[in-house]
């Protein structure tokens, strides 16, 4: 998208994505599941997914044959290592895993809010920020200050 709105490289690289549906990619997931997050691809909300480094040998081994019955259906990307912000949990602040979704807005002009969404792992240990499975959210603003 910054490509083809901007005409500018992206500073910050997109995460490598693995799509079972290719020979190819799908010998290199079945061979790495250890070191992968695989998600239905088809589907939403961060469920049926597997987060190969937490996840047992049975573990693997169903999802290897998962993506063997049905390569189409699944994408891997590798374990990206979120960010923590200090987060009130109960009486007291833990910290706990994020993403941020930032947004662009197009009318006349097009740009990008100073802020955005902020996913927030609320288990203790999550990485996952999705609403659907236990994750909450917390508004994130950018302020400039006097230079």
């Amino acid at each position: 998208m910054i490509k083809y709105y901007l005409a500018e490289e992206p500073i910050l690289p997109n995460v490598p994505t693995h799509v079972c549906l290719y020979d190819d990619e799908r010998k290199y997931v079945l061979e790495n599941l250890h070191r992968l997050v695989v998600k239905p691809a088809n589907e939403s909300g961060g469920y049926g997914m597997l987060i190969g480094p937490a996840a047992s040998a049975s573990e693997h081994a169903e999802f290897a044959a998962r993506i063997k019955a049905d390569p189409r259906n699944y994408i891997a990307q590798p374990l990206v290592k979120l960010s923590t912000v200090p987060t009130l949990v109960d009486d007291h602040v833990e910290p706990r895993h994020v993403d941020l979704r930032p947004f662009i807005l197009q009318g006349e002009r097009m740009y990008v809010t100073p802020g955005g969404l902020t996913r927030v792992a609320l288990r203790r240990g999550s990485i996952v920020v999705n609403s659907s499975q236990g994750g909450g959210s917390k508004d994130t603003w950018v302020i400039e200050g006097d230079a």
